[in-house]
């Protein structure tokens, strides 16, 4: 288990892009599609991409259930501990201001984000 570098960005832009990246890596299509996708979805629902109902609304419409993490220890639940927690599975994890993929026990970003606290995840239901 542990954090690997990657970044779908076809350009490798280090953008406010977390949303598209997350989402295209744990699902393992591109960059383009998956923004793309959740370009038509905003559109539909006339807020912008990177807003939690529309990215929300999109991963419950391909197959991911929302699910909220217990705050019993608010500030020391880390993504680290989130993967030892879930060795197994697709998962996108939700901070206060960051979206990180997580997949079979490994979390995918663009830097280190494991002491980030993620407050819920979107589970893909196999």
């Amino acid at each position: 288990m542990s954090f690997i570098l990657a970044n779908p960005n076809p350009k490798n832009n280090l953008t406010g892009d977390c949303v598209i990246r997350a989402i295209s890596l744990v699902d393992e299509q591109t960059w383009d599609d998956t923004f793309i996708e959740l370009m038509v979805k905003s559109f539909e629902m006339k807020d912008i991409p990177s807003a939690n109902n529309v990215w929300g609304s999109y991963l419950h419409d391909i197959g991911y259930r929302r699910n909220i993490i217990p705050n019993t220890c608010p500030d020391c639940y880390r993504v680290k501990d989130f993967i030892e927690d879930y060795p197994t599975g697709t998962y996108i994890l939700a901070t206060g201001t960051h979206v990180i993929a997580v997949k079979d026990g490994n979390y995918y970003d663009t830097w280190d984000s494991g002491d980030e606290v993620p407050i819920y995840y979107w589970k893909k239901e196999e």
